[in-house]
This record gives structure tokens, sequence and C-alpha cells, in this order.
């Protein structure tokens, strides 16, 4: 079988979408899988990874025509050299494609190109493929009906110009020509996609994955004694948020660490992973370790190991990498009853969801479990049980495989197909 997964990036950049690609790539091949990546932008010295094509005048023409389309509010439909890819020995080796997401970095107005000869699976990781423009609808339902009068053309990927009725048909349109089968990791993204106007095709549910042989509860004592924390301390973990970043929720992070008792603030520890953490440290004046940027997956086990609770404030979200890494090495976790967050932090049982933007109860869970051991002792052990039954990277895998499989085995028997119907 040979699989060509295409991506903007084969590593760096692209948020928890390129690690989940890039996590089923390597494990493919492991499998013995022929897997490879063709992505926007190579960071990596892989042989089995390669750049999409842009010659001189490609990149010109796109540079001019994306001076239009940025003006009229229209997303990627000046990446010409979308349509290139189908000189890449990548793409004509290739069995089957895997799309993780398309905007940003490639046209999708070459869907239906790509897949003419070519079956495909496109993976889900936001709404984009459903609206006329945005990524999250915050509640919106005008994908439902073709958008238009949007409220939210601030939302990323922000536009300038009201034409999401214009992408939203012309989405409508690629898409019914386009060969796909749908893949979605949350049970709330495949709801939005099973109702879509736009999707009219079979869609599969497969959870992202973590490797629970390195994501595993680890002796909380001396992962702390490696890191010099305080064994008494009560750590806090969250990855670091721009208060700017309205969706992550950064601004409701902090007004909810501000209303927590001095009691309590007085022997906690605020573990940060990721980038810009001074905004929350100087903001909330509580005592913080801050590890900066982390992919090193057998060191982000040893950070979630030690740590007593893992908040997460986002506004809306899809299936988050890092609840998934928390759960399977038995952190319990906060965070807000949005989108698929409660596909993993199930309320009572591997932690506390509060109601969306509500940073007053956000924060009574957080007081709550953090004075009550026994109960965050409890809910670890939901926490692994949960991710070995429903999260784990081989069953992941195991899904995937299968469903390349029925695909590939329905454009055998029906060479003229429009679409995958597995």
């Amino acid at each position: 079988m040979r699989v060509l997964h295409i991506h903007s990036s084969d590593h760096l950049g692209g948020g928890g979408g390129t690690i989940a690609m890039e996590r089923l790539h390597l494990a493919l091949r492991e499998q013995g899988v022929d897997s490879r990546i063709l992505c926007g932008r190579k960071t990596t010295r892989s042989p089995y990874s390669a750049a999409i094509g842009r010659g001189r005048l490609v990149g010109k023409a796109e540079r001019l025509l994306r001076r239009a389309t940025s003006t009229l509010g229209l997303h990627d439909i000046h990446y010409l050299n979308s349509f290139r890819a189908t000189r890449s020995a990548f793409y004509r080796e290739a069995e089957l494609l895997h799309f993780h997401g398309t905007h940003g970095f490639f046209n999708y107005l070459a869907l239906p190109a790509l897949t003419r000869d070519k079956p495909a699976v496109f993976t889900l990781h936001d709404m984009w493929p459903l609206t006329g423009h945005c990524t999250y609808s915050y509640g919106c339902e005008r994908w439902r009906t073709g958008c238009g009068s949007c409220p939210h053309l601030d939302v990323h990927p922000r536009v300038p110009r009201d034409n999401t009725r214009v992408e939203w048909r012309l989405k409508r349109r690629v898409f019914q020509r386009a060969d796909l089968t749908l893949v979605t990791v949350s049970r709330w993204l495949t709801e939005m996609a099973r109702q879509s106007p736009i999707l009219d095709y079979p869609v599969h549910r497969i959870p992202n994955g973590v490797d629970t042989r390195v994501y595993r509860p680890l002796d909380k004592s001396q992962c702390r004694a490696v890191l010099g924390i305080p064994q008494h301390s009560k750590v806090l973990m969250f990855v670091a948020l721009s208060l700017e970043d309205r969706r992550k929720g950064g601004d409701l992070l902090a007004r909810a660490l501000g209303r927590l008792p001095a009691a309590l603030t007085r022997e906690m520890v605020l573990l940060i992973l990721g980038d810009g953490g001074e905004e929350i440290r100087s903001t909330v004046g509580i005592r913080t370790l801050d590890l900066g940027y982390v992919r090193n997956d057998r060191f982000k086990a040893i950070a979630y190991s030690l740590a007593d609770l893992f908040v997460f404030p986002t506004r809306a979200d899809n299936l988050p990498l890092v609840l998934i890494e928390s759960l399977a090495c038995g952190t319990p976790m906060v965070s807000f009853d949005v989108g698929g967050v409660p596909d993993v932090v199930q309320d009572g049982v591997t932690g506390v969801l509060a109601p969306p933007e509500d940073p007053v109860r956000l924060a009574a869970g957080i007081e709550a479990l953090l004075g009550d051991p026994q109960t965050l002792e409890t809910m670890g052990g939901h926490c692994r049980s949960h991710a070995l039954e429903e999260f784990d990277l081989a069953r992941h895998l195991r899904s995937h495989i299968e469903l390349y499989e029925a695909v590939l085995a329905h454009r055998q028997q029906d060479p003229g197909s429009a679409q995958a119907s597995v």
C-alpha cells in the first residue's frame, strides 16, 4: 500500500494537525506501509517527504493573484502550485491520498483534479471545509444554509470583506466533484460533517492517537525531583496561551486563576508548556516553571506526570492532542464543555467540564480538584483506562489501515465512482 499524506508541513508548524499527521505517517512506516508526505513547507531532511514544487513564474503569478483574492476575502485559491502536485513523483507513485486539511497552503479548487485518478481520505481538523470562511463558527448556524452576512469576519482566518456565501458555494461545487472519504476525530465534528450541505461523503470517526507506551503515568516524586519542584506543591499545568488569542481562552484562564484563594495559590506551582508563558506569569503572580516549547514526547510525559491537574480554557476546539496526552499520563483535566473536548474530559470521571466561557466555574473546578487528592487519584486511573480504550496509537493506526483498504477496494470494484461509499 502506498499512501501520500498532504499537509502544510512535514514536521514543524501547523499545530496539532501536523503532529497527528506525522505520528500516523511514522506508525504506518513502522508497519511496512509505504507512507510519504507532500507538504507546503518541508522542514526535515527525511527522504519520505517533499515540498509541492513551485516554479518561479508560478510563484510570481500566485503573489499577484493573492492581492486580488485577499481583498475579496477569498482563501487559498491563489495557490496555483497545488495543481502542479500531480507532477510530483510521490503523487504519481501513490495509490491513495490522505489530506490533513488544506487551508493555508493548498488550493481546494485542485481537489477534483488530484482525486480523479486516485481515491482520497480527507481528515477534518476543524470546521473550515464546512463554512464560508471560518475554522470555528462559535455557535453561528449559517454554514448550514450557505453562509453570507457573516457575524465573525474577524475569526481565523480573518477576512476584510464578506464573500462567505461565494466561498461556501465554491466549496460545495468543488467537493461535489472530488472523490473523498471523510475522517473526523471527534463526535462533535462528526455530527457537523454529516449535517453539512457541502460534504456529502461517507464519514468515519477515528480519534487522534498517542503512543501510550510513551505517554503513561510516571512516578510523580521522581518527575518532580528531575525538575526541582517541591514534593508538597499543588502543580497546575497548562499550555502557554497568548492573552490576545481569543479562541484559546488565555484571558479566561487569567481570570480563573485570579479567583483562586490565596491559601491555595501560596502552595501552587504553575507548570507552563509552550511559548509565551511570560504573559500569564506576569498577570497572575503565581510561582511558575516555564518549560517553553517542548516537542520531545518523553519529556512531555514527565511534565504531565508530575502535574496534579491540567487546565485547558479553550473557547472552541476539535480534539486537542494535549488533552489526550494528559489523559494517557493519568493527569485529570479541567476545561470547558465545547467542541470535541467532552470526548476526553468526561465530567466527574476524567476531570471537570465547566460551562463555556465561565471562568468562575473553571476556577471552582480547579480549586475543588486540587483540594481533593483522593478524587484526583481516582480520576487519574479513569484517565489512563479511557486513553487505552479510545486513544491508543495502535488502534488509531489499525483503523486507518482498515479504512485505506476499504477505500482502495471500492475504487477497484467501481473505477468510475465519483466518491467512495465504504
